[in-house]
C-alpha cells in the first residue's frame, strides 16, 4: 500500500518533535515518548493548522480555546506516572489528543470536556479506541460519575484545583496541572493523602488557561 507524501512529512514532523521536544526535556518516561512518538497529533488540530501540529507552540481551537504545546502536555503526563492499570480523568479534552495519549498508557480514561463542538470533534477523531469515554459537562466540576481515579489531568492552566476535582482522586492519586499565578503558568503535580492535598511546582512550561478556574475573589478590608 502506498504511503502518502502527507503521511510521510507527518511522521517525520512526530519524529523531529519526539527529538527536539521531549527528549531534551526531561520526558524520562520511555512509555511517554513511544505512544507520543504514535499518535498523529495533525488529526486532533483544525486542517488549517496541520502545518503546525507539531510546533512547539499551542494551536488555537476557537471559541477561547487552544491545545497544548507538546511539551506541556507531555510534562503533565510524564509527572503523572501512569500505570497501565490506572483509571484516568482527563479535564479538558479538547479535541481529544491527550486522551489518544493517555489511552496509550492507561486501562481507561474518561475525558471531560464542555464545549460541545470540541466534544463533538473529540469523539471523532478518538473512533475506534476503546478505552476512552469523552463526556460532557463543566470542567470545573470533574467527573464524580466515573470516579475514584488514580489519576487526573488538568490539560490547561488554572488558578485553583477545585475541592469537587480533587475528592474525585482515590486517596494517594496523582493530580498534574497547570498553575496561574500572577498571570505565569507552571505546570504542578500531587497526591491526595487522609490529610489533604497540596500541590508542587516541577517545571516553569507555558500552559494554555482553561476557563472557569479563577480563584474566588478574597475579602479585604
Amino acid at each position: 500500500m502506498d504511503v502518502s507524501a502527507d503521511t510521510l512529512r507527518f511522521e517525520e514532523m512526530r519524529a523531529a518533535m519526539v527529538a527536539s521536544q521531549l527528549r531534551t526535556s526531561a520526558v524520562d518516561d520511555a512509555r511517554v515518548v513511544k505512544v507520543m512518538g504514535e499518535v498523529p497529533r495533525e488529526r486532533f488540530v483544525p486542517a488549517d493548522l496541520r502545518a503546525i501540529a507539531y510546533y512547539d507552540r499551542d494551536v488555537a481551537l476557537g471559541n477561547g480555546r487552544a491545545m497544548n504545546a507538546p511539551l506541556a502536555t507531555a510534562r503533565l503526563v510524564n509527572e503523572a506516572e501512569i500505570l497501565s492499570t490506572d483509571r484516568v480523568l482527563l479535564v479538558g479534552a479538547a479535541t481529544g489528543y491527550t486522551a489518544a495519549v493517555l489511552a496509550g498508557l492507561a486501562g481507561s480514561v474518561v475525558a471531560l470536556e464542555e464545549d460541545a463542538t470540541l466534544a463533538a470533534q473529540a469523539r471523532e477523531a478518538l473512533a475506534g479506541i476503546g478505552n476512552v469515554t469523552v463526556v460532557e459537562g463543566p470542567l470545573v466540576e470533574g467527573w464524580a460519575q466515573g470516579g475514584p481515579y488514580d489519576v487526573i489531568v488538568i490539560d490547561g492552566a488554572v488558578e485553583s484545583v477545585p475541592e469537587a476535582i480533587v475528592q474525585q482522586a482515590k486517596i494517594d492519586g496523582r493530580i498534574t496541572t497547570g498553575l496561574i499565578d500572577r498571570g505565569v503558568s507552571r505546570l504542578a503535580a500531587g497526591r491526595r493523602s487522609e490529610g489533604g492535598f497540596g500541590l508542587a511546582d516541577f517545571a516553569d512550561v507555558d500552559c494554555v488557561a482553561l476557563p472557569g478556574f479563577a480563584k474566588p475573589p478574597t475579602f479585604q478590608f
